[in-house]
Order: structure tokens, then C-alpha cells, then sequence
């Protein structure tokens, strides 16, 4: 069997070859949960809201805004990079990444489809196309592009000196921060069947921690390129294919030195920083980021629960089991509550201490597929469409 690149129910639609039996028997139906009923304590409002080309469409992307210094960067698929205000959405710059070809001729679009990411002057994003780019944050022009292994699916991620690139055929690129140069390449390994999405890299003490599609976490040194050691959490189990999915596509998150992990089918696990030696594991599992925030972790598993555990031991604290299969986007913390937003555009507002709901809103059409960030004090939010929202309780 060829390698191949699988996008779940959750992640939009599923890519198979001839001959090649993912499901045994009948395919079950999954329906998603209806809005639960919610009692607002507040009510959130829209500061503004701009629209970022045309958004993503129906494809899978990791797509997503981010910010600094009063600025927020937001990109579309077609290759629409924007640079706004954080306080009112007025547009400082925008550029067009897409290909030009011909007079009469449409632009090929850039695929973009990994980042955003600011830092050191420079806006970084990844395409399909295996291209990554640096623009500069004063007026968005190309200050390099490189050429990377493969799809740039994950979020570049800067430290030391380097942009970090894991490309959908599993290699771990590091590029140059100041020319784009690669300076080394890790080769992850991947299984024939991968979920489509990759780990971004954490980084700490000169080392970057990244997830892979064969359920391992990995730490490699970051100025040599070199491995220092792996760990496996999550085992290739089960009668289907689908079943014995193993990817680690979240980005690991390290606190106090010890890193905390989440594979698709599982699990949550908790590992040793310098050794990687498994602390404990819990049979939990994800393609969405986690939170971890004064001795909790938040997370939405595969089946848009939501939970809190204790980052001692990972036992839970409480459950919230209404959003069943609503496609929830990964958590954020604002102003005290925990947000997620789902498919049909709604916003859920949650207490982290009790996993109550405290407001609701509908936000978008369209729906939201990734996680909300929080800058200069509002909630970001892009949708579907290429609306991007700024939030504020």
C-alpha cells in the first residue's frame, strides 16, 4: 500500500486508493450533538470583524491568525497574506502570494496552508506546495521563500535562530531565521495511512519536541540537527486502519520540564524532558492542541468531549459532554473562561473550574475548523469563509 494522507470525519473528507479497505462492514453514523440550551452570564461581543480573502473553503488547513506588537496577521488559502490593527481591523498592508500567470489568466493559488507565525521582523507561512515564506511585518514583501521536503502543513515554529518546518511526508526541516537556507533535515518516519496534519514543534533549552505520525515524540537538538532520544505513546492497534492510526499531530507542550503529549487514538501522556521517559499516560486522544495552565490540562478528544485533568497524574476533574461531534476547535483560555468554537460557527464559553457552560454566541455561517488566539485583550477567531473576528466579553 502506497503512502497516503487521511482527512477523518472531523477533518473534512478521506483520500483511499483502489484495493485498500479502511472500514470493516457498514460505515457507522456519527451525529453531531444538538446546541445544548445555554443561560448567558454575560454576553460576548464582536469588536470587528474583516474579511481575509476567501478563508479555506472546505479543505483542511492549519490556517490561523496571530499577532504582535498591535498588529494581527491573518492569511486565506488562495495566498492573501493581511496585516491588520489589532484595535479597530483596519488594514495596515495586504499582499498576494499566488502565482501570476498571464494577462487574461486567473492566478494559481498559493495553497497556503501552515502558520502564522510572527517573529524577528518576519511573518512565516507554508503552503501545499511545499514552499515556505518570510515576509517582512513592515509591509509584507517577501523577504525569502524555500523550497522544503514536503507539504508545510504544520505552523513554522522560530527558536535559535532557525524556523522548524515538519512537512506531511515527515521530515523535520530547519531553516536559516535570516535567508531561509536549510541547515538540516530529521526524518521522522511515518506509517503507509496518516492523518493529514503534522506537530508543530515546542522548543526548550535548545531542543525542539515534536509529535510524528508513527506515535512517537522525538527531541532533536536544535543548532546539529541531532536526535536525542524517542518515545512512543501511542501503539498502532485495532481491526481497522482506522483504529490503528497512531499520529501525535498536536504540539507537545512543555511545563516545569515535563512535556505533555497527545496522539489521536492515544494517549495524553506526560514525559521526562531530558530523558523522555513516560511520567503517566491516560487513554485520551486528539488531533486538537491542549491548554495546560496552573496544574490543569484542557483538552477536546476525537469525540468534542471536553475535558480538565490535573497535571499531576492526569487525573480528571470534570467532563463536558454536550458537544458531542460538533467538531470543536482546540481550547484557548480568555479573561478566565475557556473557549472553543465549533462547525457551525458557534462560540462555547466554559467555567475551567467546573466545565459549565457561561455563554454562548453564533458568530459565523461558515463555522471554524482552528483554534482562537488571544491579543491585546480580545479573542481572534478566523472562519471558514475568511472572516476574521475580534472578539471581546
Amino acid at each position: 500500500m502506497q503512502l497516503r494522507k487521511l482527512v477523518l470525519p472531523g477533518l473534512l473528507s478521506v483520500t483511499l486508493l483502489s484495493g485498500c479497505s479502511l472500514f470493516n462492514g457498514e460505515e457507522d453514523v456519527v451525529k453531531m450533538s444538538p446546541l445544548p440550551t445555554v443561560e448567558n452570564q454575560f454576553t460576548p461581543s464582536t469588536a470587528w470583524d474583516v474579511s481575509v480573502g476567501s478563508g479555506i473553503g472546505k479543505y483542511y488547513s492549519n490556517l490561523h491568525p496571530t499577532a504582535d506588537a498591535g498588529v494581527v496577521y491573518a492569511a486565506d488559502r488562495h495566498g492573501r497574506v493581511k496585516a491588520l490593527s489589532e484595535s479597530d481591523g483596519k488594514e495596515v498592508w495586504s499582499v498576494d502570494l499566488s502565482e501570476k500567470t498571464g494577462f487574461f489568466s486567473s492566478n494559481l493559488p498559493a495553497l497556503l496552508s501552515g502558520g502564522l507565525t510572527v517573529a524577528g521582523g518576519h511573518v512565516y507561512v507554508g503552503s501545499e506546495k511545499a514552499k515556505v515564506y518570510a515576509l517582512n511585518t513592515s509591509d509584507g514583501s517577501v523577504a525569502w521563500q524555500t523550497t522544503v521536503a514536503g507539504e508545510a502543513l504544520s505552523s513554522p515554529v522560530v527558536s535559535d535562530g532557525v524556523v522548524l518546518i515538519h512537512t506531511g511526508n515527515g521530515m523535520l526541516q530547519a531553516l536559516d531565521e535570516n535567508s531561509g537556507a536549510i541547515k538540516w533535515t530529521v526524518n521522522l518516519d511515518m506509517p503507509s495511512l496518516t492523518l493529514r496534519g503534522e506537530s508543530a514543534p515546542a522548543t526548550a533549552y535548545g531542543a525542539a519536541i515534536v509529535g510524528g505520525d508513527n506515535g512517537r515524540v522525538t527531541a532533536v537538538l536544535l543548532q546539529p540537527g541531532q536526535m536525542i532520544w524517542q518515545q512512543r505513546i501511542s501503539q498502532a492497534t485495532g481491526p481497522t486502519e482506522i483504529d490503528r492510526l497512531s499520529d501525535v499531530d498536536t504540539t507537545p507542550v512543555i511545563v516545569n520540564g515535563v512535556i505533555y503529549a497527545l496522539a489521536y487514538n492515544g494517549n495524553l501522556t506526560a514525559l521526562d524532558l531530558r530523558s523522555g521517559q513516560i511520567i503517566w499516560k491516560r487513554d485520551l486522544g486528539s488531533v486538537n492542541n491542549i491548554v495546560v495552565d496552573a496544574g490543569r490540562i484542557y483538552m477536546v478528544d476525537q469525540n468534542d468531549r471536553v475535558l480538565a485533568l490535573s497535571t499531576d497524574g492526569g487525573v480528571t476533574q470534570w467532563t463536558q459532554s454536550d458537544l458531542l461531534h460538533r467538531l470543536l476547535t482546540a481550547p484557548v483560555l480568555y479573561n478566565g473562561y475557556l473557549v472553543v468554537g465549533d462547525s457551525e460557527g458557534y462560540m462555547h464559553w466554559i467555567d475551567p473550574d467546573n466545565g459549565h457552560f457561561v455563554a454562548q454566541q453564533k458568530v459565523d455561517s461558515s463555522g471554524f475548523l482552528t483554534n482562537p488566539i488571544v491579543a491585546d485583550g480580545k479573542l481572534l477567531i478566523q472562519a471558514k469563509d475568511g472572516t476574521l473576528y475580534a472578539i471581546t466579553r
